[in-house]
């Protein structure tokens, strides 16, 4: 039985890693091609080193292709071949046989799981960071006219930005109080810099406003400078305004620079987020309850892709021992159950966002459809 397992691995583990290689180096030249056009000039290596940093969170997305194949190709040759058959005649079970591509499944759904919580969203920031700050030169440029949220209830605008020298022109900044909603430090600043989790401003103003009593100025008599003169006092509590021009305010952010452009100097922000930040927005007090809800869906889209291997090895099963022919066959299989497989999890996270009171149901509902498949399938096989 060992001599058995170890023959059925080595059937198994070709395609994987060849599946693996093939749709690692197809979505890698697409990211490559899209942003070609803004790459011009660019050193091959630090090319190389930003597909680099895309490659774990690509691997989680083909991974489940690659298993797909592996199963496909290895099964069909053993079926095409008769090989099958005469295992099964000396008494070995199907379930027995199968049993390696189980292992090798869970051992790449472990890997899958590792890339996606922990590995994937570090790389992440740090490939929207390499791209922004480095290959384009564009910097903070993205973020002109924007607020952003940098964390620690702190806020940024920006009127201009030069890449040249990473300085931030027209500065705005603005902390809320919690307890005090209605008050707030308001920041304004000639110019400035933004490095790791530091915001160094220049030519500085801060004003601590009470909104909340902005309303009363409208009561005070015209005739008591006095009264309007506490009355401003209390809508203004503290005004900073530095004798010196040159001095330099420092401000401690929750985003890190990079952090700020992987979340929003694209369009889409980048999946940054992994074990430790989703949990936390899950357990930590405080936390609004869009932001948690969201926490909630995306801990379990980066559990059920991984999972997926599983899923996807028991269900491409029976379609390797019926049609599993030839390798183009095979091939074809593979990309098919693949691609079905992505657009019911796609339409399930649609539903996730529909039904907000159990959205494990939908992202979950590929691996319980395929799931559910393979076992009717395997059966009738």
């Amino acid at each position: 039985m060992t001599r058995l397992t170890r023959y059925v691995t080595g059937e198994l583990l070709p395609p994987l890693v060849a599946g693996t290689l093939l749709f690692t180096a197809i979505l890698s030249f697409g990211y490559f091609f899209i942003s070609s056009q803004w790459l011009r000039g660019v050193p091959l290596g630090l090319i190389g080193q930003w597909i680099g940093y895309q490659v774990p969170d690509t691997l989680v997305k083909v991974l489940p292709m690659a298993v797909v194949l592996m199963t496909v190709v290895a099964f069909g040759r053993l079926a095409t071949e008769r090989e099958l058959v005469a295992v099964q005649s000396g008494g070995i079970g199907l379930g027995q046989v199968a049993r390696p591509v189980a292992v090798v499944a869970a051992l790449v759904t472990a890997l899958a799981v590792w890339l996606s919580l922990w590995v994937a969203p570090r790389a992440n920031v740090e490939t929207r960071g390499l791209y922004w700050d480095v290959l384009t030169g564009a910097g903070l440029s993205q973020l002109v006219g924007k607020t952003v949220d940098l964390g620690g209830n702190l806020t940024l605008w920006l009127g201009g930005y030069d890449p040249a020298r990473r300085e931030l022109k027209q500065v705005r900044v603005e902390r809320w109080q919690t307890d005090h909603p209605q008050r707030a430090t308001v920041i304004f600043a000639d110019s400035g810099t933004f490095e790791n989790n530091r915001l160094s401003l220049r030519g500085y103003q801060v004003y601590t406003v009470n909104y909340a009593a902005a309303a009363g100025l409208a009561r005070v008599p015209e005739n008591d400078p006095a009264a309007f003169r506490a009355a401003v006092q209390e809508v203004f509590p503290n005004v900073v305004l530095p004798q010196d021009a040159s001095s330099t305010l420092n401000l401690d952010t929750g985003l890190s620079r990079k952090q700020t452009i992987a979340q929003y100097a694209d369009a889409i922000g980048a999946d940054s987020e992994g074990w430790p930040e989703l949990v936390t927005k899950l357990t930590a007090p405080g936390v609004p309850p869009q932001e948690r809800q969201d926490a909630r869906v995306q801990l379990n889209r980066k559990l059920a892709l991984p999972f997926g291997n599983l899923v996807l090895a028991l269900a491409a099963l029976p379609f390797a021992l019926r049609f599993g022919r030839t390798l183009g066959v095979s091939l074809g299989i593979a990309l098919l159950i693949a691609v079905a497989y992505y657009l019911v999890f796609f339409i399930g996270l649609t539903l996730a966002g529909a039904f907000p009171g159990l959205p494990e149901l939908g992202v979950w509902l590929a691996n319980f459809v395929f799931a559910g498949l393979g076992l009717w399938l395997l059966r009738r096989a």
